[in-house]
């Protein structure tokens, strides 16, 4: 299996469900997750405004940065300037460029037109598309049971559908499902 990086972006990294499934994916190995400083003080400053508490928050982003303690992309921000892409992004998409990411993974993809990515070779992916072409090349590699707290493969399914990826979690629902019997 080939790792590749991917850089999924503060939008994919707020919901506690769907966070945890790309992680668990990159924890197969299945791609490298990249993020920044920038993306993480993004998330922190979001889940706060969630009405999280303050060590429950740096106890998620410290779990990320403990699991994935090469994720983080440093010496991006001189790349900041150049980016064309929507202006609040600009970061993000630096930070991808300097981890050489080849997939930008958003719910915000309008933010990152094509033409401002042509020269740095980076796609951009809905998270919904990334999982559904994880799914597709390794269908082994699906979402398990949740264990703490207990929640089974159904629920979860059905909560990351709500998070915004309902064509994966329709995907995976139907592998867990098996071939039919004819």
């Amino acid at each position: 299996m080939t790792t590749f990086p991917a850089f999924p972006d503060t939008t994919c990294l707020f919901g506690s469900y769907l966070c945890d499934t790309m992680l668990r994916l990159a924890e197969t190995g299945i791609y490298r997750p990249l993020w920044s400083a920038g993306v993480l003080e993004e998330l922190e400053r979001n889940l706060l405004k969630r009405e999280l508490t303050g060590p429950t928050v740096n106890y998620r982003i410290g779990q990320m940065q403990l699991w994935f303690p090469d994720a983080e992309v440093r010496d991006y921000e001189s790349l900041i300037d150049a980016m064309t892409c929507d202006e609040k992004d600009r970061h993000v998409l630096a930070a991808a460029v300097r981890g050489n990411a080849q997939v930008l993974v958003t719910f915000n993809d309008a933010d990152f037109p094509a033409k401002s990515l042509a020269q740095y070779d980076i796609v951009v992916s809905s998270p919904d598309d990334f999982l559904l072409d994880q799914l597709d090349l390794y269908p082994g590699a699906q979402a398990d049971a949740y264990t703490a707290p207990a929640m089974p493969v159904e629920d979860l399914l059905g909560r990351l559908a709500a998070a915004g990826v309902p064509r994966f979690s329709s995907e995976a629902a139907r592998h867990l499902q098996g071939p039919p019997d004819y």
